[in-house]
């Protein structure tokens, strides 16, 4: 038991961090609702009551998912570049342009999504190579760096749209509506469910391979283990930070465009949604690993879903839910947090093997 507790501790710890999440969530309801029994059922079971409630859970994790590994690959490197909502956006508003430029031509139906998608993956990795390059180059702060990005990608995007593809006739800021070839076929009757879902879960899978099997991600995990154990055994560190920045850009890009071609049908944020912030907060969850981060952007889907549902038919706001975000974030982050039962087993164990060494002898 011990071995298998030594083994999987992290994951446990995850687990863990969870379950002490949902049960303060648990009190907070008991404790602000005249119904809680009913609104316990509304957060937890509420999504699965509908067709379309269960289909939001896949619809909403689509995006974070995308984010999630995005954000995961350089934070493997130990390069926190947090400019995946920027990416995130500007891929999306440059793709939305892209769609509607080349819609003139006539190609088949899925040459435009490959490309639209591929013209986005490319926009989010030249807009992450630039904090990338900044710390390779000049050791300058990439969370900095990267954040300020974000901003920056936020005011270019909305001045491609309202600029170049607003659509005049629409009476708000939104882009013309991308022509049908460009859609990502929504694939369960009664949600929204789309193809992206599939192409998110399959990058997920593409870049567990490439982070755990590929000699790249080999560096990459190397110089996030030990930056200078990795620079001394011969590993270009240059290359792995700026490459890192690149890779994650490219899936956040492919997740923004992605979701204006399976969900929206055109590019109508006018604010920043958010992505890219919660794939920072499941890779962390997820422990940067890609496997992990599908079920951790399904649980933080399936929580909003409950909480939406909660905030529409009970007395209890929807900021629970950043609640219960909040208290697992810390938990586990908080290296403290169960350590002290990791180390008592170890030296069980130590002390174990050592006694049986002795009578051995």
């Amino acid at each position: 038991m011990e071995k298998f507790i030594l083994k999987y501790f992290n994951l446990i710890r995850t687990i863990i961090a969870i379950l002490i999440g949902v049960a303060i969530s648990i009190f907070i309801i008991f404790f602000v609702s005249k119904n809680a029994l009913g609104s316990l059922k509304y957060f937890f079971l509420g999504p699965f009551l509908s067709k379309s409630r269960l289909g939001n859970i896949f619809e909403s994790a689509t995006p974070i998912l995308f984010c999630g590994i995005a954000a995961a690959i350089p934070f493997q490197a130990s390069q926190f570049n947090i400019g995946q909502e920027g990416a995130f956006f500007l891929s999306a508003a440059i793709g939305t342009g892209f769609a509607l430029s080349v819609s003139s031509i006539k190609l088949p139906g899925f040459i435009y999504v490959i490309l639209t998608l591929l013209a986005a993956g490319i926009v989010g990795a030249l807009w992450s190579f630039i904090p990338g390059f900044l710390k390779a180059k000049w050791k300058v702060n990439i969370i900095v760096s990267s954040l300020m990005s974000n901003y920056i990608a936020y005011f270019i995007g909305l001045y491609i749209i309202n600029y170049h593809f607003r659509d005049k006739s629409a009476g708000f800021l939104t882009s013309y509506r991308l022509p049908e070839s460009d859609w990502l076929k929504q694939f369960i009757p009664g949600t929204r469910v789309h193809i992206g879902v599939l192409i998110a879960i399959a990058c997920a899978f593409i870049v567990y391979y490439f982070l755990y099997y590929t000699k790249l991600g080999y560096e990459i995990r190397m110089v996030g283990f030990n930056f200078h154990f990795a620079k001394y055994s011969g590993i270009d560190v240059f290359k792995v930070i700026v490459l890192s920045s690149i890779i994650g850009g490219f899936f956040a890009g492919i997740g923004g465009m992605s979701e204006v071609m399976g969900i929206h049908r055109r590019f109508l944020w006018q604010i920043s949604p958010g992505y890219g912030w919660d794939g920072i907060v499941v890779a962390i969850i997820g422990k940067n690993n890609p496997l992990l981060i599908i079920f951790v952007s399904l649980f933080l889907a399936y929580l909003r879903t409950g909480g939406q549902v909660l905030n529409l038919l009970s007395d209890v706001p929807y900021e629970i839910v950043s609640v219960i975000e909040s208290v697992i974030i810390l938990l586990i982050t908080a290296e403290a947090f169960l350590e002290n039962i990791k180390y008592r087993i170890t030296v069980k164990e130590a002390e174990r093997k050592e006694i049986i060494d002795e009578s051995s002898s």
